[in-house]
C-alpha cells in the first residue's frame, strides 16, 4: 500500500468534524496537508489545532472561485471533500416541503463536489484520488429527510460515474454513520437522544469518532487498486434492525 509521506493533500471542509480528523491523520502519516473552508476564521483555528499544515479560503458553492483556486494551486496527490452545509438539514413533513429551499441541500455536498472534480482534474498527479462524502441517509432513510436521502444517494452515484470519466485518477467515497462532530453536538437534544437510543441497537452500539472515520479516507488514498467504491463507516447500522 502506498505511503502518504510527502504527499500533497487537500481537505475541503477540513476545519472541523470529519475533515479535521482527516487532516490530522494525514499529518500523522507525514503528508503535507492543506485545509480549505469558506470561513477564514475557521481556517486559522484549524491550523492552530493541527499544529501544522496550511489553510486556504475556498467557497465551493462558487464555480468561478473553485476554478480560480485550482488554476493557481499547483499539483495535488489527494483531495478529500468533506464540506457540507448542515444548516440546510431539516426534518420536515414532505407535504410542507419548500422546493426552493430543498435545492440548497445539493449546493455544497453535490454540486460543490462536481465543481471540484471538474477543476481539480488537471492538477491531480498520477495515482491520485478524489474522495467524496455522503451519508447513511442514502441507505437508511428516516422520516422527514427525503431530500437528504436523495442528495446522499446522488453523491454515491457521482462517485461511480466520475470513477469512469476521470480514470486513471481514482474516485472514491466515504459514507459515515453517526460520528461525533460539532454537527452531532449541535443536534436538537430530543433528536440526539433519539439517535443515541437507535445507536444502542446497532452492532457497534455507540457513536463513532472522527479518528475512526478518518481511517477510511487514509485507506482510499493509499489503496492504489481501489476506485469507484464507497466505504461505509457506520458501526453496522446497515445490518441492524
Amino acid at each position: 500500500m502506498a505511503s502518504l509521506a510527502g504527499s500533497r493533500v487537500l481537505v475541503i471542509g477540513g476545519t472541523s468534524g470529519i475533515g479535521l480528523g482527516v487532516a490530522r491523520a494525514v499529518l500523522a502519516e507525514g503528508g503535507d496537508v492543506t485545509v480549505a473552508s469558506s470561513n477564514p476564521a475557521r481556517v486559522e483555528s484549524a491550523i492552530a489545532k493541527l499544529g501544522g499544515g496550511s489553510g486556504v479560503r475556498l467557497d465551493v458553492s462558487s464555480e468561478d472561485e473553485v476554478a480560480r483556486f485550482f488554476a493557481d494551486s499547483g499539483q495535488w496527490d489527494h483531495i478529500a471533500f468533506t464540506a457540507a452545509d448542515w444548516a440546510q438539514v431539516d426534518h420536515v413533513d414532505f407535504s410542507g416541503i419548500d422546493l426552493a429551499a430543498a435545492v440548497h441541500h445539493f449546493t455544497i455536498r453535490f454540486w460543490g463536489a462536481v465543481a471540484v472534480a471538474k477543476h481539480a482534474l488537471a492538477k491531480m498527479r498520477p495515482g491520485g484520488t478524489l474522495i467524496f462524502t455522503n451519508g447513511m441517509a442514502a441507505h437508511r432513510p428516516q422520516k422527514g429527510l427525503a431530500i437528504s436521502t436523495a442528495m446522499a444517494g446522488a453523491v454515491e452515484h457521482l462517485v461511480k460515474g466520475l470513477a469512469v470519466d476521470l480514470a486513471p485518477v481514482r474516485v472514491n467515497g466515504v459514507c459515515p454513520g453517526a460520528i461525533r462532530t460539532e454537527a452531532w453536538d449541535e443536534l436538537p437534544e430530543d433528536f440526539r437522544r433519539f439517535q443515541e437510543e437507535r445507536l444502542s441497537g446497532q452492532l457497534v452500539p455507540r457513536v463513532g469518532e472522527t479518528s475512526e472515520c478518518a481511517e477510511a479516507y487514509l485507506y482510499l488514498m493509499k489503496a492504489t487498486y481501489t476506485t469507484g467504491q464507497t466505504l461505509r463507516v457506520e458501526g453496522g447500522w446497515s445490518l441492524s434492525g
